[in-house]
């Protein structure tokens, strides 16, 4: 058999496998898509306002009327509101680009990883991704991290480009990704940064003056590719644009600083319904045992029961599998792509683990996606390198205890769904024993149906528990602002089923559930379900108005306004706390006959007594009659 024609058949293998693959991730994400209503319904009301509005469009607003921005910038929506113009509005337009999205990372990461590492490991690399859980959440989801990641990606592929070439054009796509990232989630790509500059820093092929060049040109790109935007909202006469959601000054940049930035690490984060910002009925503080709302920050975070099962399982196989194989190109020269690419991902996995685990402010489970590319990439690149070497004796041994790790990792992890799959930990335990047995067996017989059987092996105590995890979370559908992948945990807050904070008779939970998460008129972190009687309601003589109705909180509004397709002006933003609009200007809008409905429920008064949404509340009460509609009460404004 010629050299040939060996290359044509392993070509074939490839990418027929690569087919399999994609095909595969594509029918998982697709299947079933939209079944969970409208998912997070604060941005598909979003999608559903800019797909009728390109101002809306442009800012990301709420609501069609421009009342407010979501507290993100539009990026993703401008996917999601393209798909709603092109195919109508319903849950599967707005969910589509995001399973799009899932399998075009899981694309990128295969082209990436092959380039450094080969068609086996790029090909590993892009399994462990799409069947990371999380991963399976978040691609059918509609939140901004569908395409974080996925740009996050294009950044590390460009820069990995550039280090096999030394081209600056490769830098500056790698700054016009991630200031895209920006626009889509903004200072949480930036935590891709540090390692991609320090691995082109350590092997990109010019000299140290021109790298540091280089990595300027980057840095203006990035700039540009997201200050265009930035600067066209800081310009834009703020009488005539959306109020800045999530800031307290009507600022993008406070915005970015503040609440989507140093917040988050900090914990001040001024807006936020955090146990400082929320009235006393609704402070979810102090869990039983100690930490926050959000855990526990610290070393241990990322193996909590809330967020282990969405992304843990092979994250200390990523970090033994780093060290591995930096070690065993140790003595490479300073260009080596394969070194580079494991300082490029394994960075990326340390720096954002790591910030993860630390930050003081809002964390959610869901927030571990962006971990998922590089735990794939160091993984896959890793277990090549040490594959390639494993008839150093030292190196098979290593590779059995990366085996019995993960293992490890995997019988924790599904011991806390206990009642989930039962018997499948135990089937990992085995396989493992037999990986670990039939490894260190074929450094005496290098027979193939042994190495066969030990990589068939390793792959299931690998893949197994995630698969499982994955294939319930497709199974069952999720909707709210807080949602987890896989089975149940007892997780605290954000943990329990479709994500729901669990609300399970604990000391001091009485009363505030309806509030906080939502009944009939929505809440902080469900939609509103209005009845069809509601519905007609405000449908009636709606052309009259600028905002068919009002109601606190962005959430709230949300359900009736996707029910409508009319605007609905959700006042406060998503928390109900900032101050959009004043007492004073919703005084106007009545008094301009602008409002038709003011909505009770759902925020209520979230933000304190003082606040603008609770002057606003006792003005509606104290001067318009209510009437109660299946359950809800409604004031009309007109």
């Amino acid at each position: 058999m010629t050299t040939t024609t060996v290359e044509i058949r392993r070509k074939r293998w490839e990418y027929g496998a690569l087919a399999a693959l994609l095909v595969g991730t594509a029918v998982a994400y697709l299947w079933g898509l939209g079944a969970g209503g409208w998912a997070n319904s604060f941005y598909s009301a979003a999608a559903q306002a800019g797909s009728v509005s390109w101002k809306a469009f442009f800012f990301g607003s709420s609501d069609a009327a421009n009342s407010i921005t979501v507290d993100k910038p539009p990026a993703s929506l401008w996917l999601m509101g393209l798909s709603v113009r092109v195919f109508g509005l319903s849950s599967w337009s707005i969910l589509v680009p995001q399973a799009l999205l899932g399998v075009g990372s899981v694309a990128l990461l295969w082209a990436t990883v092959r380039r450094s590492f080969g068609p086996s490991a790029g090909l590993l690399a892009g399994v462990i991704l799409a069947v990371t859980p999380v991963a399976a959440l978040m691609f059918r989801f509609n939140n901004p991290d569908a395409l974080l990641v996925f740009l996050m990606i294009g950044a590390t592929w460009a820069l990995l480009r550039a280090v096999e070439d030394g081209r600056t054009r490769w830098l500056i796509a790698t700054g016009v990704f991630v200031g895209f990232g920006f626009l889509t989630k903004q200072l949480a790509v930036m935590l891709v940064v540090p390692p991609l500059a320090l691995a082109y820093l350590l092997a990109g092929p010019p000299k140290l003056g021109k790298r540091l060049l280089q990595l300027v040109a980057a840095g203006v790109a990035l700039v540009v590719s997201a200050g265009w935007w930035l600067l066209a909202v800081e310009l834009w006469p703020t009488s005539s644009r959306p109020w800045i959601g999530g800031s307290q000054d009507n600022s993008i940049l406070e915005l970015t600083l503040g609440y989507n930035g140093l917040g988050r690490l900090n914990g001040n984060e001024r807006g936020s319904v955090t146990p400082g910002n929320m009235p006393d009925a609704l402070d979810l503080g102090n869990r039983p045992g100690g930490g926050s709302m959000w855990g526990n920050a610290g070393i241990t975070r990322m193996f909590e029961p809330a967020q282990a099962g969405q992304i843990a399982w092979l994250i200390p196989a990523a970090l033994a599998l780093l060290v591995l194989g930096i070690v065993l190109r140790g003595k490479q020269s300073r260009l080596d792509l394969q070194r580079a690419a494991l300082v490029a991902w394994g960075g990326w996995l340390l720096v954002t683990g790591l910030v993860f685990s630390y930050m003081e402010g809002i964390f959610h489970s869901y927030y571990t996606v962006a971990l998922a590319p590089a735990v794939a990439a160091v993984v896959a690149g890793g277990s090549v390198l040490a594959w390639r070497q494993r008839d150093r004796v030292w190196v098979r041994i290593a590779l059995v205890v990366v085996l019995a790790i993960t293992a490890v990792t995997a019988w924790i992890l599904l011991g806390r769904s206990a009642d989930f799959v039962p018997w499948l930990r135990w089937t990992i335990a085995v396989a493992a024993v037999i990986g670990g047995v039939l490894l260190l067996a074929g450094q005496v017989w290098s027979a193939r149906r042994i190495t066969v059987a030990a990589i068939v092996a390793a792959l299931f105590v690998g893949l197994a528990g995630q698969v499982a995890y994955a294939a319930e979370t497709i199974g069952r559908p999720r909707a709210g602002a807080i949602v987890s992948a896989g089975p149940d945990v007892d997780s605290g807050f954000g943990g329990g089923r479709g994500g729901m904070p669990p609300m399970d008779g604990r000391p001091g939970q009485e009363g505030r559930g309806e509030e906080m998460f939502g009944g009939a008129g929505g809440g902080l972190l469900n939609g509103s379900t209005p009845s069809a009687q509601l519905i007609a309601l405000l449908e009636s003589d709606a052309g009259s108005f600028r905002w068919v109705a009002a109601t606190i909180g962005a959430n709230s509004a949300a359900g009736y306004q996707l029910a409508t397709e009319d605007p609905v002006m959700p006042i406060g933003g998503f928390n109900g706390t900032d101050p959009s609009p004043t007492l004073q200007q919703f005084q106007q809008y009545v008094a301009n006959k602008e409002i038709h409905y003011f909505i009770a429920g759902g925020m209520g008064r979230m933000g304190g007594s003082a606040g603008a949404s609770a002057q606003i509340v006792a003005w509606v009460e104290a001067n318009f009659h209510t009437t109660e509609v299946d359950g809800v009460q409604v004031y009309d404004l007109s």
